[in-house]
């Protein structure tokens, strides 16, 4: 048995396309992130890019560190993650109010919608408290016709209002991985 997507409303949306453009638009140059079967797409785009410089990670929370070194540097970042990640990041938050760091993070959730890996609820479940505890605003797309919108608008009130902001993709949006044999 293996672990599949089950990306019905992913292969046949444009999401992700759309995200890479309102990345363009807010003139995002670096985008750390862990692989990832959900923002997979996204990430072909941003290595493919000319504009941008996708930067994999081997945890999360040196993204958030990256987002402050592009910050000072004169560069916007935004650091894509899955919701099993956001936990790995709970120190390194403590950074972004203190340097008031436009902070804007896109992440996929896992633990919800049709979860098949029983380590992913806790902090599938938990995720949006640990953005709010930690003063990051959170937003969040559940259908492929309000990302570009929800996207459009976290990415707004991080770089214009300078305030932290995390989007969440549901896992309803994503695709539910599942067991196959």
């Amino acid at each position: 048995m293996h672990a599949r997507t089950d990306t019905s409303e992913q292969q046949t949306a444009a999401w992700p396309d759309e995200i890479y453009a309102v990345l363009q638009r807010y003139d995002v140059r670096q985008v750390p992130y862990v692989p990832d079967a959900g923002h997979s797409k996204l990430i072909e785009r941003v290595l493919a890019s000319d504009t941008m410089r996708g930067i994999p990670l081997t945890t999360e929370e040196e993204g958030v560190a990256l987002v402050a070194g592009a910050w000072a540097g004169g560069q916007r970042c935004a650091l894509l993650m899955q919701s099993s990640g956001v936990g790995n990041c709970i120190n390194m938050f403590s950074l972004i109010p203190l340097f008031r760091l436009p902070f804007f993070t896109i992440v996929t959730m896992r633990g919800e919608w049709g979860e098949f890996n029983h380590w992913q609820v806790p902090m599938g479940s938990t995720t949006q408290a640990v953005f709010e505890l930690s003063g990051i605003r959170v937003m969040r797309a559940h259908n492929a016709a309000e990302v570009r919108e929800v996207v459009e608008a976290g990415a707004a009130q991080a770089y214009n209002a300078c305030t932290p902001t995390a989007v969440l993709l549901s896992q309803r949006l994503i695709g539910a991985k599942v067991f196959v044999k």
